[in-house]
């Protein structure tokens, strides 16, 4: 069985039977002969139901964003957001990907060339719960748009967003079976990647898992996309607006209950300014709401499992053990639910874990750095490589250090973000491959050579051998 329970409770909500191996093979079967139909249909059909499975999200906000809520202790507020960022993805799509797939024409003397976009196929999506209707859609929006078919393997702490998700597919009138869901073990998932049916593989998740499936999609010979982890630095020039960085770098680690691969995670601040950015940082933490997250005027929810909880505790009292000043908060919040204190640490350093490891959770820690340079040494001096913030007022300065700071994304005086007209994802141990933008969408197509003409293709000159 799979059991969905409310974070904010700790209470069960609703129990699923998993799948046995016959209904998974039905629907790896249905998937594969929906997706073949769905790619011969026009692309103007495609994105037609893509315009309406935004309007679907839209038509159902409250109920799935309760239901989100409910799964994973996000704040209403948020789950609301997560719902219309869904659906503008999709419009996103719907209006762009004609153009994204137009045949690319390679001038040439001799014939008529050019690149053509084809769908690999169906993707299995292995999704996680933090973002659980988003998540989802960010990969599959493009994917539909391709005219490639999809199966979900959603996180099992979500299992009624997965369903959720599927239903709203066949109200905006999908082809039944272009998205299939399976409800089954982690251990199952290996057989399912190395079935013939599945021609790719997505997966959203820590190291880790990633480091496992890219495993087994390797011996399968698929092509993957892995977004993994991150410890992403929020790095504060001496010339920085404090106030402004310190009220966005409050609300970049603490959205989503600070459970998000691209929070801000390390905030690494020249010294000139780090006791102005702590104390401003400490006064706009103190605003934040913790509290029932189905109330509005909660701004930090429950996290979602205990056994998560249970460890950013402990990654938080360690480095206190080994000398991190604790600023506030620092413990679990009595109760029911998974609740866990807004926590600062400051005078955090790179041998403690809460500077080494990925924290997923309402911890914000400080790093004092000498100067800029040291500030990028203390960026660069992590596994991960998914996105990163740099506060300056110097922007021609900004563009040459950008260069020097290694991630997927760098985002200057603003808060790290994802965004459908861009690419998506992330260096290192935080994965490979992309989501969004043109590059998310042809992860999953083959780009295919096409050759017109009537001379043969211009080749190298031979060169005698020495």
């Amino acid at each position: 069985m799979i059991t969905s329970v409310n974070p904010a409770t700790g209470k069960d909500i609703t129990q699923y039977s998993l799948q046995s191996a016959a209904e998974v093979d039905a629907t790896l079967s249905a998937a594969v002969a929906a997706q073949r139909r769905w790619m011969a249909e026009p692309v103007g059909t495609r994105t037609a139901l893509l315009t309406r499975i935004a309007a679907a999200l839209r038509a159902n906000q409250d109920r799935f964003a309760r239901l989100i809520t409910e799964e994973m202790g996000k704040p209403l507020t948020e789950s609301e957001g997560e719902v219309e960022k869904c659906a503008v993805t999709c419009e996103f799509y719907a209006a762009n990907a004609s153009r994204i797939l137009e045949d690319e024409v390679v001038p040439t003397s001799a014939s008529e060339s050019m690149i053509v976009y084809d769908p690999l196929g169906v993707v299995l999506a292995i999704m996680p719960w933090n973002y659980p209707f988003w998540q989802v859609i960010r990969f599959l929006a493009p994917a539909l748009a391709a005219g490639n078919g999809a199966v979900l393997k959603h996180a099992n702490n979500v299992p009624g967003c997965a369903l959720a998700l599927a239903e709203v597919m066949l109200e905006a009138g999908a082809p039944e079976g272009l998205l299939g869901v399976v409800l089954v073990d982690n251990a199952e998932v290996a057989a399912i990647i190395a079935d013939d049916r599945i021609a790719a593989v997505t997966l959203t998740g820590s190291t880790q898992v990633g480091s496992i499936v890219a495993g087994q999609a390797g011996r399968a010979l698929k092509p993957q996309v892995l977004e993994l982890g991150g410890s992403d630095p929020f790095i504060v020039l001496a010339d920085a607006d404090i106030e402004a960085a310190a009220k966005t770098a409050v609300k970049a680690r603490f959205s989503n209950t600070g459970q998000s691969c691209i929070s801000a995670k390390r905030f690494i601040v020249v010294e000139q300014v780090a006791e102005a950015f702590a104390e401003a940082f400490r006064r706009h933490m103190a605003e934040l709401v913790v509290g029932d997250p189905m109330d509005r005027k909660t701004t930090v929810g429950a996290m979602a499992r205990a056994n998560l909880r249970d460890t950013l505790h402990a990654q938080v009292e360690a480095s206190v053990a080994a000398g991190a000043k604790l600023v506030a908060g620092g413990k679990p919040v009595a109760g029911p639910g998974f609740f866990y204190e807004p926590t600062l640490l400051d005078g955090v350093s790179p041998e403690m874990v809460v500077f080494c490891e990925e924290t997923f959770g309402p911890v914000a820690v400080i790093i004092r750095a000498k100067d800029t340079d040291d500030a990028i040494r203390l960026a660069n001096q992590t596994e991960f490589g998914l996105g990163a913030a740099l506060w300056t007022a110097d922007i021609a300065a900004a563009k040459r250090l950008v260069h020097r700071i290694e991630a997927g994304a760098v985002f200057v005086n603003a808060l790290v973000a994802s965004d459908p007209r861009i690419p998506f994802g992330g260096i290192k141990k935080s994965g490979y491959g992309r989501e969004l933008g043109a590059l998310g969408m042809r992860e999953f197509m083959n780009a295919k050579t096409v050759w017109i003409g009537t001379g043969a293709p211009v080749t190298a000159p031979q060169k005698p051998l020495d």
